[in-house]
């Protein structure tokens, strides 16, 4: 015990040789809070200067009497007593309310003095602390309510526009997968409408009231996916920011991450993604300690990962993990009795945005949309229909409103059942040329050319070597 007591002693002077007295007293006698110090006896050690105004009484004057003889109503005393402190409690002062604190002073164990000290000058300060914190949590409920609306779902299976068998079973297997949590890959060519049926399926899930992640693994440089994904700490490489920086996993806690053409996402990550799926934690790069995430995970491609796994750029354990509920969408060439459906359900929408009004679309225009191949399918569809509505004029779309890779499909049957005549060459051919007629346009420029077809760029590369076309 007396050991102990040395020690202290050594370690108290120790600290105070690095402190001047002055910077003591200047922290004592502070003007904004008129500290005042007793002892266990309720003798008055320290009065700051700015309480003289208070009691009527001299620095000098007080230090070594009782409490009581400088303010008879004191509850100091009471703070010796009980041992426990009282913070923010109201005291009137020369008829001036304050708001004051009492602090027992313990050391080993035991009470050996009191301090009371005011916390504010006057209670409208403290109006004014909660209209600032009032302030801070409007200005916080903004951004949270922003952040949300970047982050939140934007369809329900209600966008999905179709009714025949193979959208209907989509959205059956769908709506089936939105009830559980288990792994979704959804698969399709570019532009059948992939995204929306990920937003549908995380509206319908009970993750509905969180994060809905989205991450398009073709459009992140290689060397950026990783802290993208995973987030990075402070200073864990040049440029990083200095507070770190979460990654998409840990923003789709308790919601859902949608990793959209994850075909195209490099060996390396997906060896790290497997860990992820397997542990349900992740690790951010310079960090020490990995963190457990609660997440629902879709994905989409536009490829074919069997035939990747065959050639060694997929990995065969990864598509096991994630192609838990398949579920595909067809080609807008395959459910042409949803295209009037469809069709007209973008008019609207669209004179809707642009205050204009809907058009009737003349049977010779709705017969070439049937006929046409779609390449870049619903997309594609849509930004005909937008189209379609710029160049028109009067109350009806013509065949002349259509562009002239549908009119020259005007002479072609519609059957619903069977193959078209030499399909597979008549589709062959007006691909090819919509995607030459395309580059044309875009003067060789690949993402606008894209674009302009409604297909993802990558998509494009793909359909340019296998119809072997060059371009500047």
């Amino acid at each position: 015990m007396v050991a102990s007591s040395v020690n202290n002693t050594n370690q108290e002077n120790c600290l105070f040789q690095h402190i001047s007295k002055e910077l003591i007293y200047g922290l004592l006698d502070n003007p904004y809070e008129s500290l005042i110090l007793i002892d266990t006896e309720g003798i008055v050690r320290f009065l700051a200067s700015s309480n003289e105004e208070f009691f009527s009484i001299k620095l000098k004057d007080a230090l070594g009497r009782h409490i009581t003889e400088i303010n008879p109503d004191t509850q100091l005393l009471d703070t010796l007593k009980t041992g426990k402190p009282e913070i923010g409690r109201m005291m009137t002062l020369l008829g001036k309310k304050r708001i004051i604190a009492r602090i027992p002073i313990i050391k080993e164990g035991r009470t050996i003095g009191a301090a009371g000290k005011v916390m504010f000058t006057h209670p409208k300060k403290i109006k004014e602390l909660y209209e600032r914190i009032e302030t801070l949590e409007t200005n916080l409920n903004y951004y949270k309510k922003e952040f949300y609306q970047s982050y939140a779902s934007r369809y329900t299976f209600e966008s999905i526009i179709g009714h025949s068998g193979l959208i209907l079973q989509a959205k059956t297997l769908a709506l089936q997968a939105a009830e559980t949590n288990s792994a979704v890959i959804i698969t399709g060519e570019s532009g059948t409408g992939k995204e929306l049926f990920a937003h549908a399926i995380h509206q319908a899930s009970q993750r509905r009231n969180n994060n809905f992640i989205k991450v398009n693994c073709a459009s992140i440089p290689n060397e950026l996916i990783e802290s993208e994904l995973f987030g990075y700490e402070s200073g864990s490489f040049t440029g990083a920011d200095k507070n770190g920086k979460p990654g998409k996993f840990e923003l789709s806690h308790r919601g859902t991450i949608f990793l959209d053409e994850i075909g195209d996402m490099p060996l390396k990550m997906q060896v790290k993604l497997l860990r992820v799926l397997q542990e349900k934690e992740i690790e951010r790069i310079g960090g020490r300690k990995p963190k457990k995430i609660d997440f629902r995970l879709i994905c989409a491609t536009n490829r074919n990962l069997e035939k990747m796994i065959s050639s060694n750029e997929f990995r065969l354990d990864l598509y096991y993990r994630i192609n838990i509920i398949n579920i595909y969408l067809p080609p807008l060439r395959e459910i042409r009795e949803d295209i009037p459906l469809l069709f007209n359900h973008f008019l609207k929408e669209l004179a809707r945005e642009k205050r204009q009004e809907i058009r009737e679309v003349l049977p010779e225009a709705m017969r070439v949309l049937q006929n046409y191949s779609w390449p870049g399918n619903i997309r594609e569809l849509r930004n005909i229909a937008e189209r379609a509505l710029i160049v028109s004029r009067g109350s009806q779309l013509k065949l002349e409103d259509m562009p002239p890779a549908l009119q020259e499909t005007v002479d072609l049957p519609i059957s619903k059942n069977q193959p078209l005549p030499m399909l597979k060459d008549l589709l062959e051919k007006t691909e090819k040329r919509a995607i030459i007629q395309s580059l044309k346009l875009a003067n060789n420029n690949k993402a606008k050319a894209a674009q302009l077809l409604g297909i993802h760029r990558t998509g494009l590369y793909q359909k340019m070597n296998k119809h072997n076309i060059q371009s500047s």
